[in-house]
């Protein structure tokens, strides 16, 4: 274990234990790089999967897809993995491969400043730790921190008030008046779950979303044993999983109209699922399908025709002691408030303050929207490395893929410090790049006049990847030298 205090930097230091650090580290090993650190501001690996603990989360990308393809598993439970599974799987990946070493849990990054006459970064934790790496990688992903609605009188409810990212599993719901707030990718899983236990469950929504049929059910006993038999079965599996999730970049970014076939299943699973067409009416979203995030659910619909759940689409004015009041002046009386908010996405590494050349901050540079060349590498800051950065999230397949196609490129970087002080990406890289790749979003169904987590106040699309993610993979197969300034 190394701590603070040794004079020699090391070589890689990352910040985050979810999927993204915990890969990289898996990669630096079979490269034989044992030098290197993960700080985790959590108790235990899974970032985003050990805190969205909440009832009903699970994957809404197929298991098969959505792990490591050199770790697989045979023995998942379902088509799309509950969340239980998922961080189990995580953890599985940090013992099998040694990685719990090389963690210090509970060791939350405040700062990070890039000394050039040496080639080093020097990271401080809000414990007042100190540490120095030749490389800094951020593995802190998209999806870290809760947002929070800024709503008049919150703080003083004088109920039960959690974000759906840090559940509050002692409290119970049972026979209690329920606040949710949002209708996102997390509300839609955990409202089926907690609706039949609730006296009563108003759920607030600016907008209805986009549900689409979940094409999810338990793998059979015969279905695992013939993939634990042969692996290749799983292989081939995720191979096609790949190739139908792949194939909506032709409705997101190449032809739009092709969304009336997902248009067309979204009509469906409403008509089927909801009788009342006052209800049915207020549930249709008021943008363009894919605008936002797309969801899959099974229960969503079914758990709005409850009797005990009523849909409210009158703004929120305020919060009271007690209750929720919205612009038409009604009160909802309520015991307990659940945020389905969502996440800062847009705000990448923030609340950390990273410093490179000349003092520069991060921060400041991303002023006007997070940018990077492949959402890996930022101008004015050598020898740092992002995963899963600006432009690499996904609207149509799995992040774990984005992730295994930047490990390459972040091992090339790191390999090549061994004979240079730093490497320093070109501003005209990074600036010729952003410029295609805005030109290639607005092509797309994310900018048909919606604000979503996708983008900036000022509506900036800085999350998403505007094309297939063979593409990325193929731009990011390597790192080449001479797109950087190479200090000895």
């Amino acid at each position: 274990m190394h701590n603070s205090s040794q004079p020699a930097p090391l070589h890689v230091l990352i910040i985050g234990a979810g999927f993204g650090g915990l890969g990289l580290a898996i990669q630096l090993q079979k490269a034989g790089i044992q030098d290197f650190l993960i700080l985790e501001k959590g108790s235990d690996v899974g970032g985003t999967w050990r805190d969205n603990s909440y009832p009903g989360a699970a994957c809404d990308v197929p298991s098969h897809l959505y792990s490591f393809s050199f770790e697989p598993k045979a023995d998942w439970s379902r088509k799309f993995a509950p969340q239980q599974e998922i961080f189990g799987y995580q953890r599985h990946c940090a013992d099998k491969y040694g990685l719990r070493r090389h963690i210090r849990f509970g060791c939350e990054v405040a700062e990070a400043e890039f000394e050039a006459s040496i080639g080093t970064w020097t990271v401080s934790t809000r414990a007042g730790e100190r540490f120095r790496a030749r490389a800094l990688v951020s593995a802190c992903g998209q999806l870290n921190r809760p947002a929070w609605p800024r709503i008049a009188g919150l703080d003083g409810f004088k109920g039960a008030l959690f974000h759906s990212a840090c559940w509050d599993h002692d409290y119970s719901l049972e026979g209690k008046r329920v606040a949710v707030v949002g209708t996102g990718a997390s509300a839609i899983q955990f409202v089926p779950q907690i609706a039949p236990k609730v006296a009563k469950l108003s759920l607030f929504q600016r907008s209805g979303a986009y549900v689409i049929p979940k094409p999810d059910r338990a793998y059979r006993p015969w279905e695992q044993a013939l993939m634990r038999r042969l692996p290749w079965l799983q292989k081939v599996d995720r191979l096609l999983k790949y190739i139908q999730h792949e194939s909506r970049v032709l409705a997101f970014s190449v032809f739009p109209p092709l969304m009336k076939v997902l248009h067309l299943a979204f009509r469906q699973h409403l008509a089927r699922s909801i009788a009342d067409p006052a209800l049915r009416d207020r549930l249709v979203p008021d943008y363009p399908l894919g605008c936002k995030r797309i969801l899959i659910s099974n229960d969503f619909y079914p758990a709005l025709a409850r009797p005990n759940v009523e849909v409210i689409d009158s703004g929120i004015r305020e919060v009271t002691e007690h209750a929720v009041v919205t612009l038409d002046g009604q009160r909802h009386e309520v015991d307990a408030i659940i945020l389905g908010t969502g996440f800062t996405a847009t705000d990448f590494l923030a609340p950390m303050s990273i410093r490179g050349l000349e003092g520069r901050d991060l921060n400041q540079a991303w002023q006007e929207g997070a940018e990077a060349y492949l959402g890996i590498s930022v101008s004015g800051f050598p020898n740092l490395f992002i995963l899963y950065g600006p432009n690499t999230n996904l609207g149509h397949n799995s992040i774990i893929y984005m992730l295994e196609s930047q490990f390459p490129y972040v091992l090339d970087g790191i390999r090549a410090l061994t004979g240079l002080r730093y490497l320093d990406l070109k501003p005209e890289v990074q600036r010729r790049f952003n410029q295609r790749l805005q030109q290639d979003v607005r092509h797309t169904v994310w900018e048909r006049g919606c604000s979503s987590w996708y983008k900036t106040a000022d509506g900036r699309n800085t999350n998403n990847w505007p094309g297939f993610t063979f593409s990325y993979r193929r731009q990011a197969r390597r790192l080449e030298l001479d797109h950087y300034e190479c200090a000895r």
